[in-house]
């Protein structure tokens, strides 16, 4: 399969890289830290005036209307910077899962009508609950949440939920479990779908979860082998650069062959994303698995060549090693994926030749 980018989608990906160069700088996350919310409603504004909330929603409801494909080379520069503001479940999962929502009945299509605009001005911002898991991250600034009760999935006013805290090793995230009464007449839940609907829905709310992890698991990777040969590039033993003793060098090296692995994987499942393939789900799964894997194999050998240095509160290094961590774990950790691509592959749910075997070769 031949797969490129074209020249406006590059583009944007320098556009929002530029961007997050210069309203982004690691001083800027860490500094979110202190804030209660550990958001930032301005910087919010500053980046849907680049369109980012608002390019899945439909030009029509004041959005660029693009797809995933579009949206992926974006993530790769959110991950780069570590910035950890609700671009997923606002942007990336809560704008289509409304979307598809409101071909379902006209209660659904109403609040989609309403709340699309919204986040494409920079507006509103959504929390999604992931499937199996009992935390929502960003449920405590999110204006609607979407939320699975029983066989059923609800959009739900913040106003009309209970929030407790839950601890978190990253912080640029606060998760929180979310309780609601959706048949309560003060709740004000609108119901989006039940049954075989909702889970539809849902599913294809954690493709598109795991997809944006995956994508933003390159972009820590990049970074993380970035600081890695800066600092090995510098820092001396023997009065040479530690950079140039073949068991740093080699580790680094094998760091960057595991990310464009990867990188491969990742272009490929938003591809099938976008075009709703058969094998979008094991696309999205090989994708998490490859991606997951190079971040967390970064974080550890960046550690391992930073020394001492690099357990320090000073260092930067801890950020994206936070969020590689955190990413793991976000819609489906990668043993789950493992798991989903190994039962696709042994219990024959998708062909063969879905996976880049031909019959003839078998």
């Amino acid at each position: 399969m031949q797969f490129e980018f074209t020249e406006d989608q590059r583009l944007l990906q320098q556009t929002v890289r530029d961007f997050l160069a210069g309203e982004c700088p690691v001083s800027f996350v860490r500094g979110q830290w202190e804030t209660p919310t550990g958001r930032s409603p301005e910087f919010w504004q500053k980046l849907a005036e680049i369109g980012v909330p608002g390019l899945l929603v439909p030009e029509d409801q004041g959005g660029l209307g693009m797809n995933e494909i579009d949206f992926v080379l974006v993530l790769v520069e959110i991950g780069r910077a570590a910035l950890a503001e609700p671009v997923v479940p606002t942007a990336v999962v809560g704008v289509p899962l409304l979307r598809e929502a409101a071909e379902l009945g006209p209660e659904a299509a109403k609040l989609a009508a309403e709340w699309l605009p919204k986040i494409a001005a920079g507006e509103a911002l959504l929390a999604v609950a992931q499937p199996a898991s009992p935390l929502v991250a960003e449920a405590h600034v999110a204006d609607l949440l979407i939320l699975r009760s029983g066989d059923a999935l609800y959009a739900v006013p913040r106003a009309a939920v209970r929030l407790t805290e839950q601890k978190s090793n990253d912080p640029s995230q606060k998760l929180f479990t979310v309780a609601f009464d959706p048949a309560s007449p003060a709740g004000k839940a609108t119901r989006l779908a039940t049954g075989a609907d909702a889970d539809r829905l849902e599913a294809a709310a954690l493709d598109r979860g795991a997809l944006a992890c995956a994508a933003q698991q390159l972009g820590a990777c990049d970074q993380l082998i970035a600081m890695s040969v800066d600092y090995t590039s510098q820092r001396k033993q023997f009065g040479v650069p530690i950079g140039s003793f073949q068991a740093v060098k080699h580790h680094v090296a094998t760091l960057k062959v595991a990310l464009e692995y990867a990188r491969s994987h990742v272009e490929r499942a938003a591809h099938s994303v976008a075009h709703g393939l058969p094998t979008r789900s094991a696309d999205v799964s090989m994708a998490k698995i490859a991606a997951g894997q190079a971040a967390l194999d970064a974080a550890k050998i960046s550690l391992q060549v930073h020394g001492a240095l690099g357990y320090t509160w000073e260092q930067d290094l801890h950020v994206w090693m936070r969020r590689a961590w955190t990413l793991d774990l976000a819609w489906g950790e990668t043993a789950w994926h493992r798991n989903r691509l190994a039962d696709a592959l042994f219990e024959n749910t998708l062909p063969v030749e879905s996976f880049g075997f031909s019959p003839a070769a078998r």
